[in-house]
């Protein structure tokens, strides 16, 4: 065998060498056990967030509140879930322990001595507004007509400068209910006035869908609640539309306060105090912006006008206020206004000095009455 063909023999059977010590490396490889894998740390278990019960209107709960729990989740500090159903109905479930907090449209009802135990947190300022079917030409009410309309005294259309038909007036069975509480002590300074409305409903929902499909109806809302409810005509009042620019500034007579409402002795004080807290927060005061609404803070001179405003109403009905139907004293603007601002804002400069006034005013009528003359 000459040497060229030995060196070839050679070098294949090296490679084949090579190539047997590569298979038994892979295959030894391949039939190693696999190494174990780092097992997994077990997930922390979710902490439950607490937990409130809301109750109260649902034209609020509608346009704000639902936005309100759900940023209120969102940011972890706790859970709210939402009952709506009016007004009378959150206090009541405040008040029995079946609710953690209310929302309501109106201010404690000195009527009700068990509203006494809440603690009324005033929240934002938005406006009450009439409303009626987009297919109602008229547009404007003024005080005075809306003061004669609830008493049943205007009765059609025409009176208002509109169609010759009768006026077909809704509103809230329960007279302790938000916004006819609220309505009803600004026209008469009494909220429980008696008043003539043969259409009565549940709660604000369904009185918007009754006046949205009626022509002739007109009913009272709220103006976050109009806003988002095309289905609904928002008529201004002496001449002034309702928006969070007329409610800053006070030219629209019939704006309101808006309440969350718990008990100091309540099971859940803590964590009511806690969402109380948070809707001052500058994310939860953009939300009211966002939906027309005044934050409390944001109008202070709301509450120190309040006499200036009482005496506009009561200048534009040209009469005091009238007494309810189960008897009791006409009220005076500044016994009213003191009245007003003791439940809405006990602490603020102008309360005393509104309480004040009205003393003032009460002792002048005091000595002004003439002694009974004794019978000859």
């Amino acid at each position: 065998m000459n040497k060229s063909v030995a060196w070839r023999v050679l070098a294949l059977l090296l490679g084949i060498c090579l190539c047997l010590d590569a298979g038994a490396e892979d295959a030894a490889k391949k039939s190693a056990p696999a190494a174990p894998k780092a097992a997994k740390a077990p997930k922390a278990a979710a902490v439950a967030l607490p937990t409130i019960i809301w109750r109260g209107d649902r034209a609020t709960a509608r346009v704000f509140v639902r936005e309100l729990a759900k940023g209120y989740e969102t940011s972890k500090q706790g859970k709210v879930e939402l009952q709506p159903f009016n007004t009378i109905s959150g206090l009541d479930a405040v008040i029995d322990g079946s609710a953690d907090i209310a929302g309501s449209a109106r201010a404690p009802a000195p009527e009700r001595p068990e509203e006494k135990q809440l603690t009324f947190y005033p929240i934002i300022w938005d406006a009450l507004v009439p409303i009626t079917s987009p297919k109602n030409p008229v547009s404007n009410v003024t005080l005075k007509q809306l003061y004669d309309i609830y008493l049943g005294r205007l009765t059609n259309w025409k009176e208002l400068g509109g169609e010759d038909a009768p006026i077909n007036l809704y509103a809230v069975a329960s007279p302790t209910d938000g916004i006819e509480y609220s309505l009803r002590n600004l026209l008469y300074h009494h909220g429980d006035q008696a008043v003539s409305v043969p259409r009565l409903y549940v709660n604000i929902e369904k009185l918007e869908e009754g006046v949205a499909i009626d022509p002739h109806a007109l009913g009272m809302s709220l103006l976050a609640s109009v806003n988002s409810n095309h289905a609904l005509k928002a008529l201004s009042v002496e001449g002034l539309s309702a928006s969070s620019a007329t409610i800053t500034d006070g030219s629209y007579p019939l704006y309101t306060l808006l309440f969350l409402v718990g008990r100091e002795d309540g099971k859940n004080v803590a964590n009511v105090q806690k969402f109380v807290e948070y809707t001052s927060s500058d994310p939860v005061k953009a939300l009211m912006r966002q939906h027309g609404l005044v934050p409390y803070n944001d109008a202070p001179n709301l509450v120190a006008n309040e006499n200036a405003r009482v005496a506009f109403i009561d200048a534009r009905l040209e009469t005091q206020a009238v007494a309810a139907t189960s008897g009791g004293t006409p009220v005076s603007a500044p016994v009213a206004t003191a009245d007003y601002l003791t439940r809405t804002a006990p602490n603020a400069p102008g309360t005393q000095e509104a309480k004040d006034r009205a003393a003032r005013v009460q002792l002048e009528k005091a000595a002004a009455k003439p002694e009974n003359t004794p019978a000859h």
